[in-house]
């Protein structure tokens, strides 16, 4: 078992990222943390969720957007399952993310596409509808 490492998180910026990513998901990523990933993690709470995530300029709806998209461009899936949940929990409907999917297809490229819908399914499939 490796030795705990002390971080030096951006409050804002964790604050920010249990919001969206949920604080189950938080907590398991820097339970994990080494010697090797700390200054990741500080980096990634800081300026990604800190300086990024709390920007005034789009909300979190319209961030969410962008991610998926930027996700699926680069055939992040696993990110892509992440951040489908993180969506939901920020606002998107179910219904708004499969535009999304649909609008990657056209400047992502159908294969890319095709494996985010894949995702989506499994993760739509297995998130709560919201109540009518």
């Amino acid at each position: 078992m490796t030795e705990p490492v002390p971080l030096d998180l951006d409050p804002d910026g964790l604050a920010v990222r249990r919001e969206v990513l949920g604080p189950e998901y938080v907590d398991a990523a820097l339970a994990r943390v080494d010697a090797t990933t700390a200054d990741f993690q500080e980096m990634i709470t800081k300026y990604a969720w800190g300086h990024i995530w709390t920007r005034p300029g789009i909300d979190r709806r319209m961030r969410s957007a962008v991610t998926l998209t930027a996700l699926v461009a680069h055939g992040h899936l696993a990110e892509l399952e992440l951040h489908l949940r993180a969506a939901l929990r920020n606002g998107l409907t179910r219904e708004e993310i499969v535009e999304v999917l649909l609008q990657t297809a056209v400047y992502c490229g159908v294969p890319a596409a095709n494996s985010a819908f894949a995702v989506a399914r499994r993760v739509l499939a297995e998130e709560p509808s919201p109540p009518a």
